[in-house]
């Protein structure tokens, strides 16, 4: 009996030998599974140590290097032979940085990596030789299209949609000097088109400068198209479906979209300050937060910069024999008597200097010496198209403003929560 289970058992060890022999034939022989390549900003990152982190406040080039065992002598060769690549002064809190050192046991600083913004960064390769060059990311360009019906304000109709708040700032620019955005009515439309910017397909790095825009201001519609007029100084403009510039000499507006506006021109005005007299009020106030940049609402000669009375520190700008323009309340001034300034151009700060009970800046305009309310005037236009470009802008424009055109707008939440089930059922399925 004792042989016969022996010749059992030794039957079975066989069996399993020869299907352990068989599972190993089958798998045959291991293989090595590589480590990908993890590349980024041009290097392999298997290849080193890394660090991630940002800039904090207070952190210097030198102090971040000298931590990671950075000779001094590299350091002070980066600081003073690449400063126009890469100003060591000039790194901000905030800012994403990384550290690529050794794998050895010494853990030496290689590669120090700035990143500028979300697409540009500047390397400083540490390695031998000391060399600094900036870079961009893989960037990938998605046109987008835009719509909305204002109920509130430009601002909403755009957020609401969870579209880039630039784009707010991009259309009442190129709308500046044709519509007064302080004044926007419920029932205003709008469509956009414009590329959005992403970093590795999915991270989002902003917009771009739109393309083609429609506005309808008070049932009044107005075209823009993005057009490269002088090919020498490529110089880009907005102008319309008839090639008209949508550029004004003037800006309607000393400060850009987005505050308000807070006393118009009158010259019946009754003023607290003054024991509710009545007191002309020559200027149109935009009312804006201290330290707020005040721009010059068109090219001229700065004819006054200084302090007076109940003016407070202001500058005044002669633009030709026909218009001036006055800048009342600045916490400071920026330009001197004598300067030439472009439209756009930074010229002072917001402030609460001379008679005034809060901060703003009283925007004063004359015409032919006399002083005018600008919100009524009917400012003259920038030169439109030249005759030989507008066929071809024309052409340019066409599959543009077809597409415009086919845009359909979207509705506001609010006003989409306010249909019946039967009317939003019949938006989903027409929309």
């Amino acid at each position: 009996m004792q042989k016969y289970i022996g010749a059992v058992l030794a039957l079975l060890a066989m069996a399993s030998c020869k299907k352990e022999k068989v599972l190993v034939e089958e798998l045959g022989p291991q293989t090595l599974v590589e480590k990908p390549v993890v590349k980024q900003f041009g290097f392999d990152l298997n290849d080193f140590t890394i660090v991630h982190d940002t800039v904090k406040s207070g952190d210097s080039f030198g102090e971040l290097m000298l931590k990671n065992k950075v000779d001094y002598p590299k350091i002070v060769e980066v600081s003073e032979k690449f400063r126009d690549t890469f100003d060591v002064r000039r790194i901000r809190a905030g800012k994403p940085y990384h550290i690529l050192k050794s794998k050895d046991t010494s853990e030496v600083a290689e590669v120090f990596i700035y990143e500028n913004d979300r697409i540009n960064y500047t390397v400083v390769d540490l390695r031998d030789s000391v060399v600094a060059y900036k870079r961009k990311k893989e960037v990938k360009y998605v046109t987008r299209e835009a719509s909305g019906i204002i109920e509130t304000s430009l601002s909403e109709a755009i957020l609401d949609q969870g579209i880039d708040y630039d784009v707010t700032l991009n259309l009442s620019e190129i709308y500046a000097w044709s519509i007064d955005f302080f004044r926007l009515e419920k029932g205003d439309k709008f469509k956009v088109l414009y590329k959005e910017r992403y970093i590795n397909d999915t991270i989002y790095a902003g917009a771009e400068p739109i393309e083609a825009a429609y506005f309808e201001h008070k049932g009044k519609p107005i075209y823009a198209f993005s057009y490269v007029a002088d090919s020498l100084k490529q110089i880009t403009d907005y102008f319309d479906h008839e090639a008209n510039n949508l550029r004004s000499t003037f800006l309607r507006a000393p400060i850009k979209f987005g505050y308000r506006l807070s006393s118009r021109y009158n010259l019946k005005r009754r003023i607290a300050y003054y024991g509710y007299k009545v007191r002309p009020h020559k200027g149109t106030d935009y009312a804006a937060p201290v330290g707020t940049p005040i721009i010059a609402t068109a090219d001229g000669t700065v004819t006054e910069s200084t302090r007076r009375g109940g003016n407070g520190k202001y500058v005044k700008i002669r633009h030709n024999g026909t218009y001036s323009t006055q800048y009342l309340h600045m916490k400071k001034q920026k330009v001197k008597r004598g300067e030439f300034v472009r439209q756009g151009d930074v010229i002072g700060w917001v402030g609460m200097t001379g008679n005034t009970g809060g901060p703003h800046v009283c925007y004063r305009f004359w015409k032919n010496g006399r002083q005018v309310d600008p919100l009524r005037e009917k400012l003259p236009a920038a030169e439109p198209i030249a005759d030989s470009l507008k066929t071809d802008y024309l052409n340019y424009i066409n599959p543009l403003k077809t597409q415009l055109d086919c845009i359909e707008y979207v509705l506001p939440k609010k006003q989409v929560e306010d249909l019946t089930d039967q009317e939003q059922d019949q938006l989903t399925l027409n929309p």
